[in-house]
């Protein structure tokens, strides 16, 4: 998962004048919450894995109950988060994923959802559209039942992603769709973004597959090539120009050589996950502060802080790269592909010449790694 840019809370109208502001007081704007880390599929690509593969540390794991889920919602809403997702695993398969999403609601949350649609039924897709999210987003990974099945794990998992789909249309509910391009359904992209475009809804696609959060590097093995991610970015029209308006914009730009950290994450962002770790954002997986023992105020103020602006250290590889500031790398990628935070990606540094090289910028010679890393 690739995010080189502002996240799109702060890139619109309504918070331009405010962007200074809410960046220097840290504001926590937007949030997101795994509500469990269970889910009914076994996608062959995700980063977190199957239960059943789980230490035994793991498995025992409490995750939050009703009640913590509300206090916290309640806690983030006093500091000021204005958008949040719902997201797992798969949050449908909670009891009480209605109460936990209408306690946002009533908190007057912007509400995001992302399912893989296939535990939707008429009763939920009916309280959707009476109680609309910000929107809905679904996870389509094929557009032909072995494609899909094949990356899922779960036979009839296909036919129950498209009946969620028609359902959430049926009831109006705000609804997009996205995949995640691999090595097994790669063949089927331009399918899926013509069905979407059928249906008339937003459709996203994203090649940038990351490690799992238990170490396993097993995703990486479904990547496309660094040459076909770049391929795949020219071939579409209106995302070639988006890269090339962005490295116009990076390219060379000014950026704090010594922070680890670059992005938005810990800043206007963080990140809940299902036993109540709070970190500054998703991937994030190796600092985590325990909302069961103290508060979201304190944790945010003291903790996230701490972790967003932590110093890069001389081995930091990317410090003198000019492409730096343009490319996807990020200090928690780098943990789950290395082990260590301060280490370069070779994958995202391979696409980012790759992209620089094809539309056109002088591509630096590539930066040698610190021998300590192991590159």
């Amino acid at each position: 998962m690739e995010c080189p840019y502002l996240p799109e809370v702060l890139a619109t109208e309504f918070f331009a004048g405010m962007r200074d502001t809410l960046r220097s007081q840290r504001v926590p704007l937007s949030g997101s919450m795994e509500l469990t880390w269970h889910c009914n599929l076994r996608c062959a690509h995700c980063y977190i894995t199957a239960a059943e593969s789980w230490p035994e540390t793991q498995r025992t794991r409490k995750e939050l109950g009703t009640d913590e889920f509300c206090r916290l919602i309640d806690e983030i809403a006093d500091e000021g988060c204005l958008y949040l997702l719902l997201t797992g695993g798969e949050p449908l398969l909670r009891h009480d994923f209605w109460d936990i999403y209408m306690h946002a609601k009533r908190r007057g949350m912007l509400v995001t959802l992302f399912t893989n649609g296939t535990l939707l039924d008429d009763g939920l897709a009916a309280k959707l559209a009476e109680w609309p999210p910000r929107y809905v987003e679904i996870s389509l990974y094929g557009r032909t039942q072995q494609t899909f099945e094949r990356v899922t794990g779960i036979r009839g998992s296909y036919r129950r992603c498209m009946e969620g789909i028609e359902l959430l249309l049926a009831h109006q509910v705000p609804l997009k769709l996205k995949t995640m391009v691999m090595t097994l359904n790669r063949h089927e992209l331009a399918a899926m973004q013509a069905y979407a475009r059928g249906l008339g809804v937003d459709f996203r696609y994203d090649p940038m597959l990351n490690g799992c959060v238990d170490g396993s590097g097993a995703p990486k093995a479904l990547r496309l090539s660094p040459e076909e991610v770049v391929a795949l970015d020219a071939s579409d029209p209106v995302v070639w120009e988006g890269w090339r308006s962005y490295f116009e914009e990076m390219v060379g730009a000014p950026w704090d050589k010594d922070r680890l950290f670059q992005c938005g994450a810990g800043i206007n962002g963080f990140h809940i996950d299902a036993f109540g770790g709070l970190s500054i954002c998703m991937m994030v997986r190796d600092a985590v502060y325990d909302l069961r023992e103290g508060s979201f105020r304190e944790g945010w103020r003291g903790h996230a802080r701490e972790t967003r602006f932590q110093p890069a250290g001389e081995a930091y590889a990317c410090q003198e790269c000019p492409l730096a500031p343009a490319c996807g790398r990020c200090p928690a990628w780098a943990q789950l592909e290395t082990g260590v935070r301060a280490a370069p990606v070779e994958y995202l540094c391979q696409i980012t010449h790759l992209r620089a090289q094809a539309l056109g910028f002088v591509v630096p010679d590539r930066l040698q790694a610190p021998a300590a890393f192991g590159h």
